[in-house]
């Protein structure tokens, strides 16, 4: 049997900016994503804590130590510029390997979502 267990997680990043008229996705800086173990094009889930809105989209690579956290095309309406979001990935795993993974958790500074 296989279950679904927290990968990744960063904790509380602050949306820079929305940009409607893109395609989609979240743009996310490659810093932030190499300490959270996530990947270009992976599928991750958004939770607003401002609003309560969660929502899945795909990771887009960002300028590294920049800080941007980018809500693209149609996420761009569930987040504001200003809120704070939780990024979590997922991954699928054997019941027995799930019970001893431990996912990666990032905990970035909220003022400059720059590692600390």
């Amino acid at each position: 049997m296989f279950i679904e267990v927290v990968k990744s997680k960063l904790h509380k990043v602050t949306v820079t900016d929305a940009n409607l008229q893109y395609v989609g996705s979240i743009t996310i800086d490659e810093a932030l994503l190499e300490a959270a173990n996530m990947i270009e094009n992976e599928k991750v889930q958004i939770v607003n804590i401002n609003n309560g809105e969660r929502f899945d989209t795909y990771i887009i690579k960002g300028e590294r130590n920049s800080g941007i956290i980018c809500l693209n095309g149609p996420a761009a309406r569930k987040c504001a510029v200003g809120d704070a979001i939780i990024i979590i990935s997922y991954a699928s795993m054997d019941f027995e390997e799930a019970k001893s993974h431990k996912p990666t958790l990032v905990f970035p500074d909220t003022a400059t979502n720059k590692l600390i």
